[in-house]
């Protein structure tokens, strides 16, 4: 066995003859093998395996083949002798048991190992005020080349604010935008054209169910729902916060009972909607028919809700990618490509309906 560390992209091992000269030799694929059989150059092989989005599409489906079909591995062991540091990065969570931080992890999995760095997830109970010490001191003995914090809640955001990594660490979080200025297509896009299509179906009474308000997203969401309806001269009935767990949904919408005067619900999220929904039903409303109901996040079972739901889709793994590259770019000195924060779109199911004659 010959361990090559010449470059970036030497086998980590190559298997040689039997004793008895018998057998076939066998090599890992390099870039340059992934770049003659994907018919591109290795300059636009390595660019992909960073994580750039400014390849064109059917190139970048030749190269995802061409990775597929050769088995392409990177060799993590030249690259951390080449360049003098580990190729593993930390990744720090917390409430990974809800969709957008377990799509957003995933996301940045998938972009660290296409860039050649592990990552090793640690998931962070943020009850125990000694959760994130521990976890800074769990960092050091991982001798990783850098961290990306995913953070949720303020707490969470300010106690990494002020930690000491002692490697380049970047905070891949939603920041509240009533205090950054910068907005997400949750704000600008997905939002406005929610309000817009509901209030195309003649809908004039809304009645919000907000995620937590320890939250930055749940923030941002609530705002942006209120935004979009006063932008087409529409008042909200009211916001009940829940927890982000269908629960929530179903409790907030109960606790209102007969109460409940709103035609449609705008959930922060598609697990409250799932919650609303059977809440709804068991007040003897029919979901369209008497009640509209959206949500937020597009989750692999909206679509098979009963009925289908209606809900703005967020690309959580894009942030995970962004996340990431921000944090190579800290680690490799570059500049990270730039992606557009929390992309989103309006799907349309039949969880939603004209609204009902006064």
């Amino acid at each position: 066995m010959v361990v090559d560390a010449v470059g970036d992209d030497a086998p980590l091992a190559e298997v040689g003859e039997a004793a008895n000269g018998e057998g076939t030799a066998t090599k890992p694929a390099t870039i340059y093998d992934v770049a003659r059989a994907a018919g591109v150059s290795h300059q636009t092989v390595s660019r992909f395996l960073k994580g750039y989005e400014g390849i064109r599409p059917h190139t970048r489906e030749k190269v995802v083949k061409a990775l597929a079909e050769l088995k392409y591995q990177p060799n993590l062991t030249a690259r951390s002798l080449k360049s003098g540091r580990p190729h593993r990065l930390a990744a720090l969570t917390h409430e990974i048991d809800q969709v957008g931080p377990s799509r957003i992890v995933q996301g940045a999995s998938i972009a660290a190992r296409q860039a050649g760095y592990l990552l090793d997830i640690i998931s962070l109970d943020m009850s125990d005020p000694d959760a994130v010490g521990e976890a800074a001191g769990l960092v050091a003995q991982l001798d990783v080349a850098g961290v990306l914090v995913l953070a949720s809640t303020d707490a969470m955001n300010e106690v990494f604010d002020r930690t000491d990594f002692r490697v380049p660490a970047h905070i891949a979080s939603e920041r509240d935008d009533a205090i950054t200025g910068v907005q997400t297509e949750l704000t600008t896009v997905g939002f406005p054209s929610l309000i817009a299509y509901l209030a195309g179906l003649g809908h004039e009474s809304f009645l919000h169910i907000a995620g937590p308000p320890t939250w930055s997203a749940s923030r941002n969401r609530a705002r942006a729902y209120e935004r979009a309806l006063d932008d087409r001269g529409l008042v909200s009935t009211g916001t009940i916060h829940g927890d982000w767990s269908a629960k929530s949904g179903y409790d907030a919408v109960m606790g209102l009972g007969a109460g409940l005067e709103a035609t449609v619900i705008v959930a922060a999220n598609d697990q409250m909607a799932l919650g609303v929904m059977l809440a709804s039903k068991e007040l003897g409303l029919r979901v369209p028919e008497d009640i509209s109901v959206t949500g937020v996040d597009d989750i692999p079972e909206a679509a098979f809700f009963s009925p289908p739901l209606t809900t703005l889709r967020v690309n959580f793994a894009a942030q995970g990618r962004a996340g990431v590259q921000e944090l190579l770019s800290k680690i490799e000195q570059t500049t990270a490509p730039r992606f557009p924060a929390l992309q989103s779109e309006l799907v349309i199911r039949a969880s939603t309906t004209w609204a009902k004659a006064a």
